[in-house]
């Protein structure tokens, strides 16, 4: 096959992909984790079951690739709040830790993934954001900025660890106040 058509095969893959996958995070936003079915999602989508079972063998495997999609999607976004935030390591850290601790309080409230919790993806993504976190760590120590006297990689355990106790909290003003707790324990002491 020529090479423009293989790219454009690929291309409606990936379109298609997406939107299951779309249709399968409003599913869960809007009626919760039960409601997405084979048949809602080709529904939703605009494409015939048959269709879909080509892509996904069965609504287990939808799930998993849209948490792992919204996981990845969170690694993204801590990314980008560390690149834009302005002052030293000790602001990007800050920064960085209240958008998890938002993600987590956020998105407690739309579906249990007590459940999705169980792939191979989600370890691989809490082991790169605890080395995300380490490194902020790491360079907060070398500046000066946060404490040295305990290795970097426990204390970004011991930050993830605490702000996931945000996922019970009532509002945001709470996890802010959660945030600020946690950062002070990783603080340089004065």
């Amino acid at each position: 096959m020529p090479k423009l058509w293989n790219e454009t095969i690929e291309e409606h893959r990936k379109a298609v992909r997406e939107a299951v996958l779309d249709a399968t995070a409003a599913l869960v936003a809007h009626h919760g984790l039960a409601a997405v079915t084979m048949s809602r999602i080709a529904e939703d989508t605009g494409i015939g079951r048959a269709t879909l079972y080509k892509y996904f063998p069965d609504v287990q495997a939808i799930v998993l690739a849209w948490h792992e999609r919204q996981i990845l999607r969170h690694l993204e976004q801590l990314a980008e709040v560390r690149d834009r935030t302005v002052g030293g390591a000790a602001d990007r850290l800050g920064a960085v830790l209240a958008a998890y601790a938002l993600i987590l309080h956020e998105h407690e409230h739309t579906v249990d993934t007590a459940a999705l919790q169980r792939g191979e993806y989600v370890g691989r993504a809490q082991h790169q954001l605890a080395d995300f976190v380490t490194d902020l760590i790491a360079e907060g120590a070398r500046a000066g900025e946060l404490r040295d006297d305990i290795a970097a990689g426990e204390l970004a355990r011991y930050c993830l660890h605490a702000l996931t106790a945000a996922t019970g909290f009532p509002t945001r003003e709470a996890v802010h106040r959660l945030v600020q707790v946690t950062l002070d324990g990783v603080r340089r002491a004065r």
